[in-house]
This record gives C-alpha cells, sequence and structure tokens, in this order.
C-alpha cells in the first residue's frame, strides 16, 4: 500500500512540474516569423531575471551562442559559449532589443537569417545600440530550432550595411 502511495505521489509531482513547463510556446516555433519574434522577446525586458526557460525551449539542446566584437585596443575577438553560459553571464540590466529588417535565405530544411535590430535600455526609449544578428535555423517538420547564432554590434568603423537596413520607399 505505501508503495503504490509514494508511486501515486511520485505521478502527481511530475505531472504538476510538467504542467508548470508550458513551453515550447507553438506560437514560438510554428513558424520562421514566431521564433525570430520570440528570440527577441526573451532577452528584452525591465530589470531582473529574463525568460531563460523559454529562450531553452526555443534553442535546439546543442545550439551555441557567439559573440563578435572589439576590444577596447581595438582588436577583433569572438566569445563562444553555450545557450546556459550565456544565460548565467546576461545581466539583469533592463534591456529591449528589436528586429528593424531581415534579410532570409533558406535550403530545404536550414534557413539563415541577417537580422538587424536596435536596443535600447527603456521601454520606446531611444536607441542605444545596434548590429546584426546572424542566426541558423533548423526546421524539423515539426518546429523551427535555433542552432546557432552570433552578433555584432555597429560602432565606428564597422557601420550597418545599406542592404540590411530597411529600404526607404
Amino acid at each position: 500500500m505505501r508503495c503504490h502511495f509514494i508511486t501515486l505521489v511520485f505521478l502527481l509531482c511530475a505531472g504538476y512540474g510538467y504542467a508548470q513547463n508550458p513551453y515550447p510556446l507553438k506560437k514560438d516555433v510554428a513558424t520562421l516569423d514566431g521564433i525570430i519574434k520570440a528570440y527577441y522577446e526573451v532577452v528584452s525586458g525591465p530589470y531582473g531575471p529574463k525568460q531563460t526557460e523559454r529562450d531553452k525551449s526555443l534553442h535546439h539542446p546543442m545550439a551555441n551562442v557567439m559573440v563578435s566584437g572589439v576590444t577596447k585596443a581595438g582588436e577583433p575577438f569572438l566569445r563562444a559559449m553555450t545557450l546556459k553560459e550565456f544565460h548565467t553571464n546576461m545581466p539583469p540590466d533592463a534591456f529591449y532589443e528589436s528586429e528593424i529588417y531581415r534579410v532570409t535565405e533558406t535550403f530545404g530544411n536550414i534557413t539563415h537569417v541577417w537580422s538587424t535590430y536596435e536596443s535600447r535600455d527603456q521601454l520606446n526609449g531611444p536607441v542605444t545600440g545596434r548590429g546584426i544578428n546572424s542566426i541558423q535555423l533548423y526546421n524539423d517538420g515539426e518546429r523551427w530550432w535555433i542552432l546557432n547564432w552570433t552578433y555584432d554590434s555597429e560602432r565606428t568603423g564597422n557601420p550597418i550595411p545599406k542592404k540590411y537596413l530597411p529600404q526607404e520607399k
């Protein structure tokens, strides 16, 4: 009898824990637009923790993150990390990033997105930075997965090329 009770408690707790993690959200992974929208939403928000559980659900378990830029001395650098390392190093600062333009190339089940972004320190505040996210994705026939992404920021000597900016009409 005690064994049955313990099993029942375990199953109830396991089911409760599973119900508490709603990710991935279908709207996040069903379409390319959905996953790119979610990609920006998970890192944006007021001071405090960001949406790391939702972010994990967007990424393939073997996904990589890379940050490119230049040091204060002007030397180029590339920092590669796991998604977990990225989350650990993500500051809790208020940060709002949004896509302003996208160039997409697809072959078979893989897609590459050049996603130009603007960042702000306040919701609807002035733009504090811009750059490009290079995002590699995979569609397994059921959903989209982020495989890898790398970003670099716009800076003196590294302007965003016109082909990655919104075109005037």
